[in-house]
């Protein structure tokens, strides 16, 4: 049940918190370091997923924790940067409602053994989103580059992927439990 890939996956849950306070210490020093931990607890999922699948360590409660680490993190850093003006809503409310309906489909297809895996659009859409949300983060000009306007680039391209990636879970679904 606990061992190294899922304590991975554990300690990237524990990093949300750290958006709440970092994220309330305006500037750029402190924007920098919160776009840091976060770039190093997206990092964990590549980390964590390797060494599960090498070394015969996956587990159900990893297969439970590992996407529901992602999108807290990735969600709650949105969540927290509406009210700072740094992304829209909109986006964030369908964002999280397509990662609802994708969940309830996947928990769907289980519940009648199918099982739909994470599709390369899918991971796709999750790449976009931490490079999006990092560069968010960051919010000031870094290096000569308007974080804040690339980071909002690349959160439309995120969004849709996240549409097309969507709709991708619900056809695979429909074509295997909807018949």
């Amino acid at each position: 049940m606990f061992n190294l890939p899922n304590t991975i996956t554990l300690i990237r849950i524990a990093a949300v918190p750290f958006l709440f306070i970092l994220l309330a210490s305006p500037g750029e020093f402190w924007s920098l370091v919160l776009a840091i931990i976060f770039v190093a607890a997206s990092i964990t999922d590549l980390v964590d997923g390797y060494i599960a699948r090498k070394y015969q360590l996956v587990t159900t409660m990893g297969k439970f924790l590992d996407p529901i680490a992602d999108k807290l993190i990735v969600n709650t850093a949105m969540i927290l940067m509406i009210p700072l003006g740094r992304i829209p809503a909109w986006i964030v409310a369908i964002t999280i409602m397509r990662d609802l309906v994708v969940d309830g489909v996947r928990s769907i297809s289980s519940s009648e053994g199918l099982f739909i895996q994470a599709s390369r659009l899918g991971k796709k859409k999750t790449l976009a989103q931490i490079i999006a949300v990092t560069a968010l983060l960051i919010h000031y000009p870094i290096f000569g580059v308007d974080a804040h306007l690339v980071g909002t680039i690349i959160l439309y391209i995120a969004f849709v992927l996240t549409i097309y990636s969507g709709a991708n879970y619900f056809i695979k679904f429909y074509r295997r439990v909807g018949k």
